[in-house]
């Protein structure tokens, strides 16, 4: 899609997979990859190899993972890649403070001229094309002025893995949240903390006038607040429609997820669960414009983990990703209706799914908020937050 940035849909993970494969094969000077999960797999060894012979050229090699993500791997599964000369770190190892905070970006810049951004991990089931094989995920490759900027902020992100502990810096999340770079790319910078999500911010500025949404979500959890402004768009006349998990990695948050169903329906929004793979892609649609990246729906998402958006104002982009949400409603989706709904909602599971969210959308959060105001110094705010945890809320779907 030519303009001031070059753009190209990879509708599966397999494609934008192969996009970052051939980027690093090609690269002159620079390669920085940032990814929350590397396994030990086909694909993980196929970019193993290729950073391995990137750095053997000559250029300079930087691989930031999760350390959660990369649990699994051997402590020396980089050593060849770092006795070559490539450069490795691990992003907040494994202590009980800071455990709850992880880097949940998938990033991949190359020579501050090229970037893919996705939702997918370098694992092997991420490498397939979610129809027959592999989860249905995939993202966007871009050449042009948004590589650079997404450069500079993998270099803030490989300073603040630095130590094998991250810690809350105020100073260092206020530095931006937001880049816009021209006038049709806004690079959306995802961060630890209760305050403007940059994220949230857009997407409800983004439905004020909308005339279609389109949200394809792994994991479907959002704040009540964004659920108004859902329900505000559809009273507008915008139709809304959400394409969510008929088969998830996370048991749990499908069943938070499913626990708004009744809820998203009564106010108009239509809902579809994929069902030939397991669904792990970040898109929404909003007119022409495009959200894509990291970023799930979801508290984790929106308040506790480090993501990267990218916000694209793209007609020829947005038809594309248009016509892949319609092909799969029509071929490859179920409707969820109010008749399904009562047919299959036992009390049991009716509680199940109420226990779910309380879990994702109190707990974790609340956990994440108490830690970070313990780092700030606000011991009063720390009694605060176990009150809330204990305080009864309504109902989810209310």
């Amino acid at each position: 899609m030519a303009g001031e940035n070059d753009f190209i849909w990879h509708g599966a993970g397999r494609g934008l997979l192969a996009a970052n494969l051939q980027a690093i094969d090609t690269a002159d000077f620079s390669v920085c990859l940032e990814t929350f999960l590397f396994r030990d797999s086909e694909i993980g060894r196929r970019f193993r190899a290729a950073l391995m012979a990137a750095t053997r050229r000559g250029v300079r090699v930087r691989l930031l993972v999760d350390a959660i993500g990369s649990f699994g791997l051997a402590r020396d599964y980089f050593d060849e890649l770092t006795s070559a000369g490539g450069e490795v770190r691990r992003f907040n190892e494994i202590h009980l403070a800071s455990f709850s905070f992880r880097d949940h970006r998938k990033l991949l810049v190359v020579d501050n001229a090229f970037a893919c951004v996705g939702g997918c991990n370098i694992a092997a089931e991420y490498d397939g094309d979610g129809i027959e094989s592999g989860w249905r995920d995939g993202g966007v490759s871009v050449r042009g002025s948004v590589a650079a900027v997404l450069a500079t902020e993998f270099d803030c992100q490989w300073e603040r893995a630095r130590g094998n502990r991250w810690t809350f810096s105020r100073a260092g999340l206020r530095r931006r949240a937001t880049a816009p770079v021209g006038s049709e790319v806004e690079a959306l910078f995802i961060k630890p903390g209760l305050g403007r999500n940059p994220l949230r911010d857009a997407l409800q500025r983004d439905l004020i006038a909308a005339k279609e949404v389109m949200i394809t979500s792994a994991y479907f959890l959002p704040s009540h607040r964004l659920r108004r402004r859902l329900t505000r768009a559809v009273a507008r006349g915008t139709r809304v429609r959400l394409l969510l998990a008929g088969k998830s990695d996370v048991r749990l948050m499908q069943l938070a997820a499913r626990s708004l169903y009744r809820g998203l329906l009564k106010s108009g929004i239509e809902i579809w669960e994929y069902q030939p793979q397991v669904l792990h892609a970040k898109v929404i649609v909003v007119d022409d414009v495009v959200f894509v990246g990291s970023s799930n729906l979801d508290p984790r998402s929106l308040r506790i983990n480090f993501e990267i958006m990218l916000r694209i104002q793209n007609s020829a982009l947005a038809d594309v990703a248009r016509g892949q949400f319609e092909a799969d409603l029509a071929q490859r989706a179920e409707p969820v209706t109010p008749a399904a709904l009562r047919e299959n909602s036992s009390l049991w599971m009716r509680l199940q799914q109420r226990l779910a969210c309380w879990v994702f959308a109190r707990l974790d959060a609340e956990i994440a908020a108490i830690k970070l105001q313990l780092w700030r110094g606000r011991k009063n705010q720390f009694v605060q937050g176990v009150k809330r945890l204990r305080r009864p809320k309504a109902g989810p779907s209310e």
